[in-house]
């Protein structure tokens, strides 16, 4: 893979280890030359990634939509900034400038993110591996429910296993590199999104 994008919180949240682990990624990143794509912003758990790229020598693409676009939004050391006109572009320009995507945590807009990346693979969109760091437990009631889901029969076992799981960040990243992707089915494609 030679880009990832990362989803995550806009926020700092009150967790320092899922903070540094924020920033561990981008540092992860930048030394196995992976680029980031993420949101665009300085603030949170998304600055952290973006600061730990760009201060250990990565490469960093911002997508952001243009009403988010403000000096206090915007990280300022961005090499790329894509300026998009709604959310729905930058989901698009996300997913069109990546290889893989990973989810860390985050609130309403990251899980939003995830289910519909995770969507268009069970769909046949993409075939790209999606990772969930799982930092600090703070995804240990999702993956309950998902597999809840499984149990009672409303996710299969094989849409399921998309979604790549680790609380180590070198751990989801091999689980990644070595991810093999669902056939696509012929008969979908992105316009159908």
């Amino acid at each position: 893979m030679k880009s990832i994008a990362v989803f995550c919180g806009s926020s700092d949240g009150n967790d320092d280890i899922i903070l540094q682990e924020a920033y561990q990624l981008g540092e992860t990143l930048a030394k196995k030359k992976i680029k980031l794509i993420y949101g665009g912003s300085q603030l949170g758990l998304m600055g952290q990634v973006a600061n730990g790229v760009l201060e250990n020598g990565g490469d960093v693409t911002g997508v952001i939509p243009d009403f988010l676009q403000t000096k206090e939004v915007v990280h300022p050391n961005l090499p790329q900034l894509v300026v998009t006109q709604d959310m729905h572009e930058r989901k698009m320009k996300m997913h069109e400038l990546s290889e893989g995507f990973i989810a860390l945590p985050g609130g309403f807009g990251t899980f939003e993110e995830l289910f519909e990346i995770i969507t268009w693979a069970q769909l046949g969109l993409h075939q790209h591996p999606i990772g969930l760091l799982n930092s600090n437990g703070y995804y240990d009631a999702l993956i309950e429910m998902l597999k809840t889901m499984v149990r009672k029969g409303l996710l299969k076992k094989a849409n399921f296993d998309l979604l790549l799981v680790a609380e180590d960040i070198e751990e989801l990243l091999e689980k990644m590199a070595n991810f093999k992707p669902l056939a696509v089915p012929k008969w979908l494609n992105k316009s159908q999104t």
